[in-house]
């Protein structure tokens, strides 16, 4: 028999002995290679000694009756071989099949560990680096929370991340927790809004029952771990006695080498009765801003906000989505939602038409540009708009360049890096000048009309 007859030939005595024999010897009966057929013997091999031996002592009467029936041979009759380079093939097949098993069940269980852990931990499942849209105005933000995820307590300690609302702050704050439990399970994750750290703090202070026993449990709950998220710090102003709490937890968690991850709707300065000390902590590390996201970067948004939902919108409806809603990011997913879910209800497709008539957003103008400022200011001031961008360290110039930085920070929702990046300065240096404008408006008042006419030329008030 050719090859291929062959294998067709004891496909079909396979079928007829897995149908004939016992359940029980079925896996020997598929572990059975053929090997040759010979005037009805057929030849088969296999690695397991027992199954030559129990085939043969049990079912070789039943064995040979089929094979006559099907080779119509008086002298039918299976011949088992058996082979050790069989046997060691079943053994790696056995050992891979273990492997598997066992990677299964410890993949099983390291997803119970880590929805145990994340919930332990207080985190939201959405909240991961992989679903963050990265953007101009967010990418040294991202950069340096994945940073601090993959080296804790790195030189990014404490990381402070600043902006208004809805622009991701709190996405990337839970994005170093889930990293953390899923690269590194043995560190201790703690996320708790600065809400709930002053609830629990006033809960303790005010049981009368075993004051030091309440104050180990605050102290365990908080100070026994190897990352703490703490989000909307700026809730903790006025607040004089969790303040002083606050700086003890984290000066334990700082000088046992913990990450602390901070987050706020304003720099640490700008939060009105914080004390020195707690402001001092928190601008030690590194501080990065969260801006409002241009428009590529909510077109983006919306676009992934469609694909991971499975929902077909026509790519004009999305633009004028991203357009019209600029603030923040929770605000544009929920004129996306708006227009989704009034589409399902009506059973419409989402088009441009079903966008406009659903959000009814009046048409906005076009944004100022960094360039727009730097040209208008330059042509005010009587310079080049190339040396407000350069190096040139003239007064005039310099002056000229500090206004222009002032107005870009104040007119548009771009972030201090992405305006050091527009005039190839250090953010630092960004900062600087703001702060020497914005201190100074009352008392230059050159500058202040400056601003003023600049403004009337940018048509804005």
């Amino acid at each position: 028999m050719e090859n291929i007859e062959l294998k067709r030939f004891w496909e079909k005595v396979k079928e007829e002995l897995i149908s004939s024999l016992p359940e029980s010897v079925h896996h020997w009966i598929y572990t059975l290679e053929v090997s040759g057929y010979d005037k009805g013997v057929l030849t088969v091999v296999t690695g397991q000694s027992i199954a030559l031996q129990w085939l043969k002592k049990n079912y070789n009467a039943q064995i040979t009756e089929i094979l006559k029936r099907i080779t119509k041979e008086e002298n039918a009759r299976l011949n088992i071989i058996y082979d050790i380079n069989a046997a060691k093939k079943l053994k790696k097949e056995a050992e891979k099949m273990h492997r598997k098993e066992a990677e299964a069940q410890q993949k099983e269980q390291a997803i119970e560990n880590l929805s145990y852990m994340q919930s332990a931990s207080n985190l939201n499942l959405k909240y991961k680096f992989e679903n963050f849209v990265v953007g101009k105005e967010n990418k040294f933000g991202y950069e340096a929370a994945l940073s601090v995820a993959k080296n804790p307590n790195g030189k990014y300690n404490p990381l402070f991340i600043y902006g208004k609302a809805g622009l991701g702050k709190t996405h990337l704050m839970q994005a170093i927790g889930h990293y953390t439990i899923f690269n590194n399970p043995k560190l201790k994750v703690k996320y708790t809004k600065t809400d709930d750290y002053i609830n629990d703090y006033i809960s303790i202070c005010r049981k009368s029952n075993d004051a030091i026993e309440n104050m180990s449990k605050f102290y365990k709950k908080y100070n026994n771990v190897d990352i703490i998220l703490i989000d909307d710090i700026q809730v903790i102003e006025s607040k004089q006695r969790t303040m002083e709490r606050m700086q003890h937890t984290f000066d334990t968690l700082y000088n046992k080498g913990k990450q602390i991850v901070i987050t706020s709707d304003r720099v640490p300065k700008e939060i009105p009765k914080l004390t020195e000390a707690l402001c001092s902590r928190f601008e030690m590390g590194l501080m990065v801003e969260l801006t409002p996201p241009d428009f590529e970067t909510r077109l983006a948004i919306v676009k992934k906000l469609a694909s991971d939902s499975g929902i077909n919108a026509e790519k004009s409806s999305l633009k004028y989505i991203a357009k019209h809603f600029s603030n923040n990011v929770r605000e544009l997913e929920g004129a996306f939602t708006k227009v989704c879910a009034y589409a399902e209800m009506t059973e419409n497709d989402i088009t441009l038409e079903l966008a406009k008539s659903v959000l009814k957003c009046k048409e906005t103008e076009d944004v100022i540009s960094f360039d727009k400022i730097a040209d208008i200011t330059a042509d005010y001031f009587n310079v080049d708009t190339e040396s407000i961008k350069g190096s040139a360290r003239t007064a005039k110039v310099s002056n000229a360049r500090q206004v222009a930085i002032y107005l870009c920070r104040e007119l548009t929702n771009q972030s201090y890096e992405c305006i050091a990046e527009f005039f190839n300065k250090k953010h630092t240096t960004i900062m600087y000048s703001y702060d020497q404008i914005k201190k100074n408006l009352g008392v230059n008042k050159e500058n202040s009309a400056a601003i003023r006419e600049i403004k009337q030329a940018l048509k804005v008030n």
